[in-house]
């Protein structure tokens, strides 16, 4: 009988994350030392799977179903600490702290959602973020939302001094009107999504 394993085993694959992979490994060979905007280049990914045909994404579909059959194997065998909740993915944010400062990327998103909501009402958010990942590499003039993106960074910098010294953030999410509520829920989620893409990435390197 396999021996039982205390630490939980590493979640499956995707067949797209494989392929989101496989494109980070050929850009590394071809741009050594370049730094990549992850966000961007994950929109220009979803762009390009989405053109796929199921041949193309065959073997990535393959790579995912190994995976998902090693992960099933390690599951079985796995038991969770006792005593103590286990370790999720998600991170537990303080209420009180310091709304994140917007990336150039996410103030654009923030002022071009309604208007490609009103357009496409029937969109997922998924279907949304990929229509919002093709307009900003439409902009060719970027500085207005950099421009916004680095006030909003000074604002979260002079808020995270108020914060640690043990003061509330001067901004509360209770003063919002709803429609604002949504849109910064909205941009915190996607937010959240990306760093998490990100994170599964480089632990896999």
């Amino acid at each position: 009988m396999p021996k039982a394993k205390t630490d939980k085993p590493k979640g499956r694959m995707s067949s797209y994350a494989y392929f989101v992979q496989c494109c980070r490994e050929e850009h590394k060979k071809k741009h050594p030392g370049e730094n990549v905007v992850f966000a961007e280049f994950t929109k220009k990914c979803a762009s390009k799977w989405k053109e796929m045909t199921p041949k193309e994404k065959k073997r990535f579909e393959e790579m995912a179903e190994k995976d998902k059959a090693r992960y099933e194997k390690e599951m079985s065998t796995y038991v969770p600490p006792a005593g103590g909740p286990v370790k999720g993915k998600k991170r537990t944010k303080d209420p009180n702290a310091p709304k994140r400062a917007l990336s150039a990327f996410f103030v654009f998103c923030n002022e071009e959602r309604p208007k490609v909501r009103a357009i496409h009402p029937g969109y997922t958010v998924g279907d949304v973020a990929k229509e919002l990942g093709k307009r900003w590499e439409a902009v060719s003039d970027r500085s207005k939302f950099e421009k916004l993106a680095a006030e909003d960074k000074k604002r979260y910098e002079a808020e995270m001094e108020v914060y640690r010294s043990g003061g509330a953030s001067p901004k509360k999410a209770a003063g919002r009107s709803p429609q604002k509520k949504q849109k910064v829920q909205e941009s915190e989620e996607e937010e959240d999504s990306d760093e998490e893409e990100e994170e599964d990435e480089d632990d896999d390197e």
